[in-house]
């Protein structure tokens, strides 16, 4: 057991401190300044009371232990040097009530201690599934290490997608009943009327089409958990029956009469609101007490948005184990994430997380790639600036393959004349004089220009898209090659 170091040169005062935390049941011990380092760095302590009459001395001694919560002791109200670990002062006569709350500060400052979360391998791994570092988060955790080794029944309310599962699956993996099964039930998702012989089992001739006998979730759940999700959903009718095996912890298979021990933890879950539910007289009063003994509050993801980075990392390593190419995130992406409410909480961001896996493989994902319902704060889509020669290149290399496969479309089956024409065809291409490659390209842009232009009516943006280009760089070589709209033409003939 920890103690509390009480440290002073004035001996009356220790002996005062003494009587007063004696008497609360705590076990204490007193040194002088001289001694109390020494003591400090070979002894653990819950907290110390130091005599801040020779402040000196107190504070040197408070900056020393930053890990140890002290509580100064003075004669009169005064200024005391703030620091983080001095959680209390108490003014003399130290009363019962200053000293049980200065003390209790103690223990929360060593308890809440982030290096005083040290968990085992095995705990690390279960809990990379209740990622987080969100106070609400690790008051789950501190729960579900509480209970878990405990057989109480613990009932996990909170929305649907907040991971109530993962929770009753910590809280099995922890306990002393993980070498024994884990029997999910989702009571919402079975007809009333299965419900009865899925839960107990059943006899051979039980009801038509019980041609053999079964064991129900409760049978297979021996010396394990049984989880029921969505206990809210239940009927009334099951819910009398649930109480009874939870009550005698007996039950009878559906047909058969020899009772059977159930060895079982019961953990539920719902996202209903029981005690209202209970008002409507739509679920049992004394079931509801039955199973509320450890209550376990799964907090919505739009509480804890300061958890969605981890949440996100956790989520691509689940993937990139299942061997499916990851995504990765820009911080604008990120806060854009954590300014959403996700109503499907952390089911919503896995789903989220897998489509963009799926469509942007091994690529970095910005806010502009995010689904419109996901993208707050300003959006600025990068529109890349290609040089001119690429997107002339781009271009006549489409317009070149639209018009091979035009004509391969159209070109006999028989292989002997397409040799023939291929033959034929690559003749053409560089006649035996020679050709001004420059000037070919050039008549050859124009002509194509001049077509796109009176296929779209002579609307340029729209001969630009024809041509796979910018609608300023057509307007160029339009000017460029003197190329404009002849209205004279049809007025003269």
């Amino acid at each position: 057991m920890k103690e509390i170091l009480l440290v002073s040169d004035n001996g009356e005062l220790i002996q005062k401190l003494e009587t007063v935390i004696t008497f609360m049941g705590e076990t204490c011990y007193g040194q002088g300044f001289a001694n109390s380092q020494r003591y400090l760095n070979t002894h653990s302590v819950e907290a110390v009371l130091v005599d801040y009459e020779s402040a000196e001395q107190a504070i040197g001694l408070i900056a020393e232990f930053p890990h140890i919560p002290f509580i100064a002791i003075q004669s009169k109200d005064g200024m005391i040097a703030p620091n983080c670990n001095l959680v209390s002062t108490a003014t003399l006569p130290v009363t019962y009530p200053v000293l049980t709350q200065a003390i209790h500060r103690c223990q929360e400052y060593s308890r809440l201690r982030p290096g005083n979360l040290k968990t085992t391998g095995l705990k690390t791994r279960l809990f990379r599934s209740l990622v987080g570092r969100s106070q609400q988060i690790q008051t789950v955790r501190q729960l579900v290490e509480q209970v878990a080794p405990t057989d109480a029944t613990v009932l996990i309310l909170g929305e649907s997608g907040t991971g109530k599962e993962v929770i009753a699956r910590n809280v099995h993996f922890m306990s002393a009943r993980k070498d024994g099964p884990f029997i999910p039930v989702n009571c919402g998702a079975i007809p009333g009327e299965l419900l009865e012989s899925e839960l107990f089992g059943h006899e051979k001739g039980a009801f038509t089409g019980a041609i053999s006998a079964r064991k129900g979730r409760f049978e297979l759940a021996e010396g394990g958990t049984l989880f029921l999700d969505e206990i809210g959903d239940m009927p009334l009718q099951m819910q009398v029956k649930l109480l009874r095996v939870l009550q005698e912890r007996t039950f009878e298979r559906v047909g058969g009469h020899t009772p059977i021990r159930a060895n079982v933890r019961i953990i539920a879950a719902t996202h209903r609101d029981l005690e209202t539910m209970i008002r409507n007289d739509k679920f049992r009063e004394d079931l509801y007490y039955r199973l509320n003994v450890f209550p376990i509050d799964s907090p919505a993801l739009r509480d804890r948005r300061e958890d969605i980075p981890l949440l996100l990392q956790e989520l691509i390593s689940r993937i990139q184990g299942d061997g499916v190419a990851v995504v990765r995130f820009t911080e604008m992406a990120i806060s854009s994430l954590m300014e959403h409410d996700w109503a499907g909480n952390v089911r919503e961001l896995s789903n989220l997380v897998e489509r963009l896996s799926i469509l942007y493989p091994d690529h970095i994902v910005d806010i502009q790639d995010l689904p419109p319902k996901y993208q707050y704060g300003d959006v600025q889509v990068y529109e890349p600036d290609y040089p001119e020669e690429l997107l002339e290149r781009d271009a006549f290399n489409a317009l070149f393959a639209e018009s091979a496969a035009s004509e391969a479309a159209h070109e006999p089956a028989d292989s002997a004349s397409s040799k023939g024409y291929k033959d034929d065809y690559s003749d053409s291409q560089l006649p035996a004089e020679g050709v001004n490659l420059k000037e070919y390209l050039s008549e050859l842009e124009i002509n194509l220009i001049i077509q796109a232009l009176e296929q779209q009516e002579w609307v340029v943006a729209r001969a630009a898209d024809k041509l796979g280009m910018r609608r300023t760089t057509l307007v160029e070589k339009m000017r460029k090659y003197d190329i404009q709209r002849e209205e004279s033409v049809s007025s003269d003939n």
